[in-house]
């Protein structure tokens, strides 16, 4: 859910509950958060500096990560900041744009409800299991599930009664006659065999998908209608995908990515990296064009969130384009554009989820990632180039300026090299340079820039596990679903028929765009790959293309699709942020989302973008 769910008011004894249960949730997950860091630092400092690794470091971390992500997915819905895809609900009349709120709420209590034994069970058998390090029931990990499950769905109950009653019946109605006949038609669909997947995973998944319900939820209730209708698989199966999708240690590295891109803003690290290139390139002509692309190239992927890395960027810089005499559209448009442009830039959580479910080397896919964006950056400015032939031009910053800018940027300046560096290097994980990178940040704003507001961190730590736990919980679900449709022999169905596609290696890199255009249009990147990721790299792999070279394709398209409107959720997040009605850049963006297909297609066409500097 996000901010669009706007229930009716149902009584101040609602309010009040949720007020409480709220409160009840945040402080013990910001601490949860703090804890986590603490875990993990410790953890690295013990293995660098003393030499003396404390060996229940990552079995503690990842006993906490687990309950992180299931209360981080809590404090998410209730904020509302799931994803889900609003496009088509916003365009609808009221009446049936409430209606359409209630089911975004419906379908997850749903899905909750029915999950909620099986994941107690579930949770129940791991009594027995003793983790190894700590030597606790592994009940203290597992219960995460259940918990979180329970207070979710509480949150959807009493979100619900606060909408009209004839709304409530209304949607209910419809669950309740679609689940009905889903039980008559269930011997027909199995008599259809994998062409039933069409129905569950393309029909049922697309029309939740499109009438607003929470991405993550609509893959789960998709799986379990799959799994009761069409199999004898116990459901405990979907709890157990989603423990193991969403306790990957790998994805230890994302809720510290996300806190320390909001540090990085916090701290002033964000601005000092934009006056410098700026000053540096401010005068010529499309120069703060430049400036946007490069700030956005070397900020871009650590706080795991496009949005975060546009807000971190365009407040900056709009104010003095706009003077210059840019078009508001085209500055949105541009804005945009460079966000699909650095979806590759390390240390990118898509990339970090690849590694996770594909098992490509993460060091490999940092390596890689840098050229790519490079080419999509080059094939931008030249566009921003030809349009900004109109607008004035700013005045030469003297050596002295650019210097002295250089000299406050350079602390921040080093922060993307000094991650990139240490992964590539084989220094430290993913996981271990972030909590490095927090710490750098942490001194950096309190000795170097010396702003570091305390009561901005309670905040800062909600929001980082609000949007942990919204992208760990589509994780967790995809994964659910990606085990039902191996398990059908889709997959094995999928890669023949996309092997033998005409045109070899490159016919398969060019169908691989068109759908991930697709996907990342309606799904966004981190959803997709979990999805189709196990599927789809195999494949590649068969025809001939190398995984690092197929994992840059894949996600610069979807971050093609994620900015393309009208259905591209990161256009209008773009907008909100650059405060630019949607329509004065619509027309505008063509030109740039048309150089990120050629540098797309550049890319697909030349392995070496990817693969030149892999060892």
């Amino acid at each position: 859910m996000d901010a669009a769910v706007r229930p009716q008011d149902g009584g101040g004894v609602i309010a009040r509950i949720e007020t409480v249960l709220r409160h009840a949730v945040e402080l013990p997950t910001a601490i949860l958060v703090l804890v986590e860091i603490g875990v993990l630092l410790a953890g690295v400092v013990s293995r660098f500096v003393f030499h003396h690794p404390f060996v229940w470091s990552d079995e503690l971390a990842s006993i906490l990560f687990l309950w992180l992500a299931m209360l981080g997915a809590v404090v998410a819905l209730q904020r509302g900041q799931h994803m889900r895809m609003t496009a088509i609900v916003a365009g609808m009349g009221a009446p049936w744009r409430e209606r359409a709120q209630v089911l975004a709420v419906a379908v997850p209590a749903l899905f909750l409800l029915i999950v909620l034994p099986y994941a107690r069970d579930y949770a129940e058998d791991e009594w027995f299991i003793e983790t190894p390090a700590l030597g606790w029931s592994n009940i203290v990990r597992a219960g995460a599930i259940p918990v979180g499950c329970a207070i979710m769905l509480a949150g959807c109950v009493l979100r619900l009664l606060r909408f009209r009653l004839r709304e409530l019946i209304e949607v209910a109605a419809v669950l309740a006659v679609l689940v009905v006949a889903l039980h008559l038609a269930a011997p027909a669909l199995k008599a259809l065999g994998n062409w039933n997947l069409c129905f569950f995973f393309v029909l049922l998944l697309a029309a939740g998908v499109l009438l607003g319900v929470p991405i993550g939820f609509a893959f789960g209730a998709a799986t379990v209608a799959f799994l009761i209708c069409v199999t004898n698989a116990p459901l405990t199966i979907v709890v157990s995908r989603m423990d193991e999708g969403m306790s990957t240690l790998v994805l230890l590295a994302v809720p510290l990515f996300v806190f320390l891109g909001l540090l990085i803003e916090m701290t002033g690290m964000a601005r000092a990296m934009v006056a410098f290139l700026a000053g540096l390139l401010g005068h010529v002509r499309g120069g703060l064009y430049y400036v946007l692309l490069g700030a956005m190239y070397l900020v871009s992927g650590i706080s795991g969130s496009k949005a975060a890395d546009m807000a971190a960027v365009a407040p900056v810089l709009f104010p003095e384009m706009k003077r210059r005499g840019a078009h508001e559209g085209e500055l949105v448009a541009i804005l945009s554009a460079s966000g699909a442009m650095s979806e590759t830039i390390p240390p990118s959580l898509v990339l970090i989820t690849i590694g996770s479910v594909t098992g490509v080397s993460i060091a490999a896919l940092f390596t890689g990632g840098l050229v790519p964006g490079l080419v999509l950056a080059l094939a931008l400015a030249l566009v921003a180039w030809h349009r900004s032939r109109h607008e004035a031009v700013g005045s030469r910053a003297s050596g002295k300026e650019i210097r002295r800018t250089l000299v406050i940027a350079l602390p921040a300046l080093l922060l993307p090299f000094v991650i990139r560096t240490a992964v590539v290097e084989g220094i430290a994980t993913a996981t271990e340079v972030s909590t490095i990178g927090i710490a750098y940040a942490v001194v950096v704003g309190i000795v170097v820039y010396r702003q570091f507001d305390l009561r901005r961190i309670y905040p800062m730590l909600l929001e980082t596990a609000a949007l942990s736990g919204a992208i760990l919980l589509i994780i967790g679900t995809a994964t659910a679903m990606g085990w039902a449709l191996t398990q059908s022999g889709f997959s094995r169905q999928l890669a023949h028929a996309m092997a033998s596609v005409p045109g070899g290696g490159f016919g398969f890199l060019l169908i691989s765009i068109a759908a991930f255009v697709v996907l990342g249009s309606v799904l966004e990147g981190i959803p997709a790959i979990v999805l189709f990721g196990p599927l789809l790299f195999p494949i590649a792999h068969t025809v001939g293309i190398n995984e690092v070279h197929y994992a840059m394709v894949v996600v610069l398209a979807m971050g093609i699709g994620l900015f393309a409107p009208p259905l591209g959720v990161g256009y209008y997040a773009a907008c909100v942020i650059g405060r630019v009605d949607p329509d004065m850049g619509m027309k505008r963006i063509w030109p740039y989302l048309g150089a990120l297909l050629v540098g797309l297609l550049a890319v697909a066409a030349v392995p070496w973008f990817s693969t030149g500097f892999l060892r």
